[in-house]
């Protein structure tokens, strides 16, 4: 059966039997598509991630400098963040300074749906990558470009990155306790967004698609994403006036909500509206501050924020927080444990979402990379392969594309894969 957008053959079928970890077969959500991920360091991989998990044949092409790829953010081939950002993909050599390589590269668009980068807007152009070329390619591509601050404005040509998008964005400016400087996330938490407010964005210019026939070029960038997650702190400047000010593991709007210390550790609490604060109180034995007029209303709990916390953590110092999840979850109460990331996957919740999935690598093993964070029940993501080696599927990818062993050696020897 072909497929019915581009009249190729089904992209699961050319994913090389080689690639898969024994027993497990690539999801046929997304194995219609073709995706070209010309992208590093975190936000386009994490883009890309988003499709390959889902079974896109996704082509990973790189450079034939190794050098280039053995180091810098992305690390170690082996290395976790390669190994996390770059499973399930195919792994093709080109070098896109050549005309040969920009020949060869144009030649895989003609064949694909998706092409992701995340260079800086004047690479495009020279790479031969940008939307004006390779809609003339393909009329029917989709290009994602994700850039640090947007692709034309005063920024356009500064380099992006996470800690920088965060601090510009305000999210830093609102984070961290008020005594102390502004604090950055403690993931890359701007990049990942970015990644996936693009993949987003590339699916809806596919279904698009299948209504006028043709993509269209997809843009993110790193400062929108990180002034999308200030949501609500957003919101409030733009419709109050109100300019959010760090607080620490407090909620600025809602009282109590906030991390106590334990007898042996520590524990968060969140409640909202006065039926949770009853709740609240009822179960920690705290009745007397329910009689408090001062506590009575949501404002008044925020007037009188101080007082309310250190109530609390007088309670909640007493027993350790097994104790008090177990009593707050069976009032109703919002809350949960504190944990280090080894505890995080060592959670029984955790395992049964399988947050945690295995893929065999040919030199690590088995490893364990972490899992999508969205099921569909019918055609459910699946890690399959580890990251390949680098150029590990030129020659394969090469003779789709109708390139003879002549011409693929002569490419080889001219440098170009």
């Amino acid at each position: 059966m072909e497929n019915a957008e581009s009249g190729l053959t089904p992209r699961a079928l050319t994913r090389s039997s080689s690639m898969t970890s024994p027993g497990k077969q690539p999801s046929a959500a997304l194995s219609r598509f073709r995706v070209i991920d010309l992208s590093h360091v975190r936000s386009g991989p994490t883009c890309v991630k988003q499709f390959a998990d889902f079974g896109a044949d996704v082509i990973k092409l790189e450079s034939p400098a190794t050098a280039a790829e053995e180091s810098g953010l992305g690390g170690t081939r082996d290395g976790y963040e390669m190994q996390n950002l770059h499973r399930n993909k195919r792994s093709l050599t080109l070098d896109l300074k050549r005309p040969e390589g920009r020949e060869v590269f144009h030649l895989l668009v003609k064949t694909a749906d998706v092409v992701v980068e995340n260079y800086r807007p004047d690479v495009k152009a020279r790479l031969g990558c940008d939307y004006a070329t390779l809609k003339t390619v393909n009329p029917r591509i989709v290009l994602a470009s994700i850039s640090g601050f947007g692709q034309d404005g005063p920024y356009r040509d500064r380099p992006g990155m996470d800690q920088i998008a965060q601090g510009m964005s305000g999210l830093m400016s609102v984070t961290g306790f008020p005594d102390q400087p502004p604090t950055r996330v403690g993931a890359a938490i701007v990049d990942v967004t970015a990644g996936l407010f693009a993949a987003l964005g590339v699916m809806t210019a596919l279904l698009e698609r299948e209504v006028s026939g043709e993509g269209q070029w997809v843009q993110s960038s790193l400062l929108q994403s990180g002034l999308a997650l200030m949501d609500f702190q957003a919101a409030r400047y733009l419709l109050a006036g109100e300019v959010g000010e760090r607080v620490g593991n407090d909620h600025p709007s809602i009282v109590p909500t906030s991390a106590y210390t334990t007898a042996d550790g520590f524990l968060n609490v969140a409640t909202y509206g006065n039926e949770i604060w009853r709740r609240l109180c009822n179960a920690i034995g705290r009745e007397e501050l329910l009689e408090a007029s001062e506590y009575a209303t949501p404002s008044g709990r925020i007037a009188h924020r101080a007082a309310i916390n250190a109530a609390l953590s007088d309670t909640f110092a007493i027993k350790d927080s097994s104790h008090w999840i177990a009593v707050l979850n069976k009032a109703g109460v919002p809350c949960g444990p504190i944990y280090a990331v080894d505890q995080v996957f060592a959670d029984p919740q955790v395992r049964l979402l399988q947050q945690g999935a295995k893929v065999t690598h040919p030199r690590l093993g088995e490893i364990e990379l972490v899992n999508q964070a969205v099921n569909l029940v019918r055609t459910p993501a699946s890690l399959v392969s580890a990251t390949p080696d680098l150029g590990a599927h030129t020659d394969e990818v090469l003779a789709e594309l109708g390139l003879d062993s002549f011409r693929i050696a002569s490419l080889r020897e001219m440098k170009v894969i």
